[in-house]
């Protein structure tokens, strides 16, 4: 096997399985600068990114001997990973640590969207933030990803982000979205938002209740 076709395999695995280029190309993301270990991945990945945070009470489970040693460090060796499992994690651990200084890692995450998956947990973190900033990030996202009729990434995600700070802010920033939604879907990906809100808030409630149980 040649290098090139090597290198295409491991970033299919890691979940760059659409390429694309983008207005967000020139923006730097945050990037570990070594590999990480697999002791590291075994313990912080492995148990966590499956579970899709509505087994909670598994995922308590795993974390309950090893929250200890969960920090900031830990997190951002996560989210600086290239690989939608360990990045996804990241995000939830982000959430459920009230970790508000890595929201521009995943923000700029969210909108270079380099791999499959990790934008659902991204949208989660930045909905449970509920900053000015975080909802910026959304906004752009959806400016851009629903003119792109091609793409079909994490849409539904950032429109049911935005529905959740609507609710808690008081606000009407999804609706804004809405006929540019309607532009973009289709009857092959077109779904009922209201159904993508019921999965989006049950899956902050999952992580609401690891929050809860794990740290208070």
């Amino acid at each position: 096997m040649d290098e090139k076709t090597k290198r295409q395999i491991e970033l299919h695995s890691a979940g760059a399985t659409v390429r694309h280029k983008s207005s967000f190309e020139e923006l730097e993301h945050y990037s570990n600068e070594i590999k990480l270990k697999p002791d590291f991945i075994k313990k912080w990945c492995v148990p966590f990114y499956m579970f899709q945070i509505n087994n909670t009470n598994e995922f308590i489970e795993k974390l309950e001997p090893i929250k200890a040693d969960l920090n900031t460090e830990v997190v951002k060796n996560l989210l600086g990973d290239f690989n939608w499992r360990t990045r996804i994690v990241g995000a939830y651990f982000s959430t459920i640590m009230e970790l508000k200084e890595v929201e521009n890692i995943i923000g700029i995450h969210l909108l270079k969207s380099q791999v499959c998956y990790a934008g659902t947990g991204y949208c989660l973190t930045l909905a449970s933030f509920n900053t000015k900033n975080g909802i910026e990030y959304l906004k752009k996202y959806l400016d851009y990803y629903l003119t792109q009729k091609h793409l079909y990434f994490d849409q539904r995600d950032a429109m049911s982000a935005l529905k959740w700070t609507d609710q808690l802010n008081g606000t009407n920033e999804m609706e804004k979205y809405l006929e540019l939604y309607k532009d973009w879907s289709s009857d092959k990906y077109a779904q009922d938002l209201g159904s993508s809100f019921e999965g989006f808030k049950s899956q902050m409630e999952s992580l609401n209740k690891i929050k809860t149980t794990a740290y208070n």
